[in-house]
Formats: structure tokens, sequence, C-alpha cells
């Protein structure tokens, strides 16, 4: 009985191996290329990068480079994906019959435009109680506090702690630009080291230039 038992595994064993290598036999080997190209807009004037390109049924993939440009290996029939957010999502199958190893392909990319619909955000959960709550305004109160708002001292110490707006910052840059340009040949003198301006000086005093006129 145990013979018999052993002799059922091993026919069954060599009927399953039988039926895997017909399968594979069967099944034709997929040819791998090389996959390349260049990702640009719809204007196709600018390359896109940063773009996701894979095969869904693999599991691999790979990314477009600053210059729009990427390259993966794939099989001939893998259909490759294409995507990005804020672009139409696109997908290209690897034809069966190439002629070299290699694909090249160029593809434009068009914006994925949508509109969302209007959405109203309302203070008050129903209309009849926004109202209610305008007509209980106190005008008087709200007068006062935009006296108190626009108040010297606050307006003053508002302004105090103001940044810079772009308009200075432009101004201060070109200044600063300005003196580099005049620093150099070397630091500027200062006019009260000069003798010239001294001799200058003490004649003016000797004449009478700034005696004060009555």
């Amino acid at each position: 009985m145990k013979n018999l038992y052993i002799a059922i595994l091993l026919v069954t064993a060599g009927f399953f191996f039988s039926i895997q290598e017909g399968v594979a036999q069967d099944a034709p080997e997929r040819k791998i290329l090389q996959l390349s190209g260049i990702i640009l807009n719809a204007d196709s004037t600018d390359a896109i990068p940063g773009v996701n390109i894979y095969v869904p049924r693999k599991g691999r993939g790979t990314t477009s480079n600053q210059f729009g440009y990427f390259s993966m290996p794939v099989a001939a029939g893998d259909s490759v994906v294409f995507s990005f957010i804020g672009l139409q999502r696109q997908s290209y199958v690897i034809p069966d019959q190439a002629r070299d190893d290699k694909v090249s392909l160029v593809l434009t990319m068009a914006e994925d435009e949508f509109t969302l619909g209007e959405i109203e955000v309302m203070p008050y959960p129903t209309e009849e109680e926004f109202k209610a709550a305008v007509l209980a305004i106190n005008l008087d109160d709200e007068i006062t506090l935009g006296r108190g708002n626009l108040s010297p001292q606050l307006l003053l110490r508002w302004a105090e702690e103001m940044p810079a707006s772009g308009n200075e910052n432009f101004r201060g840059f070109q200044n600063q630009q300005l003196m580099q340009l005049q620093d150099r040949h070397g630091p500027r003198s200062l006019p009260l080291l000069n003798p010239f301006a001294w001799r200058d000086f003490i004649r003016s005093i000797k004449r009478g230039d700034l005696r004060r006129e009555d």
C-alpha cells in the first residue's frame, strides 16, 4: 500500500512539471527595450521636470529630470503611464515589433483644467440670524473703536513697527551698490583730515565770511 502511494505521488509530480514546462515553452519571451524621451508642455516650449513615469503592472518607474528627459528599461507590450499634478494623465504602449532595442518618445502634456462649484461662506447658520445680528449692531461703539484705531500715538507705533517696503529695500540696495563703486579704489577721504580744506576754512575766517551780518 505504501508503494502505491509513492507511485501515485511520483506520477502527479511528473504531470505537474510537464504542464509547467509546456506553459513556459508556449509563452513567448518579451523583448526588453530602453524607453527614453523628453516631456514638454502643451505648447512644446518648456520642459516639464518631475513627471512620474511608471509601469503599473511591474511597479517600477522613474521621473523626468530638470530638462524633461527620462530613460528606463521596459518590455514590449508594457503600458507606461505619465502623470503629474495639474496635467492630464497619459499612457503609452510599447510596440511589440520594434526595429531595435531603443524607443524614443517626445510627449506633450496639457493642463488638467476643472472648475469647482460655488461655495458661499456665511458667518451664521441661516440668513435670518445674519440679518438679526446686523440690525443689532451698535454703531456708536463701532465709531468709538474706529477713532481709537486712528489715534496719532497708535499710528506712530504702527509706523515704527512696520517693515520696509519693496521700494525702500530697492533704494537701500542701490545705495549699497553706489557706495561699493565709490570705495572700489580705496577708502574715501575724511574732510577733517584734509589740510587743503583746513586752509580754505582759515582763510574764510580771516576774510570774515562766517561773520554774522546784523
